[in-house]
């Protein structure tokens, strides 16, 4: 199994997974925060076309990680599954799309890949995020959570490889120039992840099969690529795991989970 970023951060998510079964070939799409050109533009670069995206997953209905999600799954004939909370905020926008619900703890067979969502504590209507798996490996993400949560953890244990936000930097958000309400919004305990916490949550779960971290979701203002790395490196210690940092405008390239 495989994944690659189409960008990530405050002007854009969408996350790809792949499996390796080639008599089953199936991309799936997290999240979809893109105009329908700038998509198909960040797919060619992973050499993709839509046709070869099997279904698309959402993890809430926050513009960054929506935006793009029903005019290219309507344009393209493509399945999205979402959970009934985020369907309410975004119901509007999906004439035309077969829409499927889920859940914390579903199993959803999408292919030769198995998603399953779980709750996270995030300022939205019912956000989730995902677990992926092959049967063989397992990738975690995490973005867009306020905090940590013993269940959140729980579920992130055990993978071979983790997407974590990393939003910002505590002093950096403190010293900006944002008003004192978004400074809340964004380090409250429904906005988003500090590196500190994303390194508290990384050292407290089962890290036995871990071999790959990328921290992703990084705000162009209140943080650096540097002390997103420094800070997952901490966390690790001595652990022979390659840190990656996803970036806005390219995300970042293929990757394979488990190696």
């Amino acid at each position: 199994m495989k994944f690659a970023s189409l960008g990530s951060g405050s002007e854009g998510n969408a996350l790809l997974i792949a499996s390796s079964d080639s008599s089953d070939p199936t991309t799936v799409m997290l999240d979809c925060g893109f105009g329908l050109r700038e998509t198909e533009r960040r797919l060619e670069r992973l050499a993709l076309t839509p046709r070869d995206i099997t279904g698309i997953v959402v993890t809430h209905e926050h513009q960054d990680h929506v935006g793009g999600v029903f005019k290219f799954a309507r344009r393209h004939g493509i399945p999205v599954w979402l959970s009934y909370g985020t369907w309410s905020a975004v119901r509007d926008d999906c004439t035309g799309v077969t829409v499927n619900f889920c859940r914390d703890g579903d199993r959803l067979t999408i292919g030769a890949l198995e998603l399953v969502p779980y709750t996270v504590p995030h300022d939205a209507r019912e956000p989730v995020q995902y677990i992926a798996t092959d049967g063989r490996v397992r990738l975690g993400v995490l973005t867009d959570a306020g905090h940590a949560t013993p269940h959140l953890v729980n579920v992130l244990g055990g993978c071979d490889a983790l997407v974590l936000e990393c939003n910002h930097d505590r002093q950096m958000l403190a010293d900006s120039a944002y008003p004192p309400s978004l400074k809340y919004r964004i380090g409250g305990p429904f906005g988003h992840l500090s590196n500190d916490t994303t390194a508290e949550i990384l050292s407290a779960l089962d890290r036995s099969r871990l071999k790959k971290v990328i921290g992703a979701h990084l705000s162009s203002k209140n943080n650096t690529p540097d002390l997103a790395r420094s800070a997952l490196c901490g966390a690790l210690g001595a652990e022979v795991i390659e840190v990656m940092i996803a970036c806005q405008e390219e995300g970042f390239g293929w990757v394979t989970a488990g190696q």
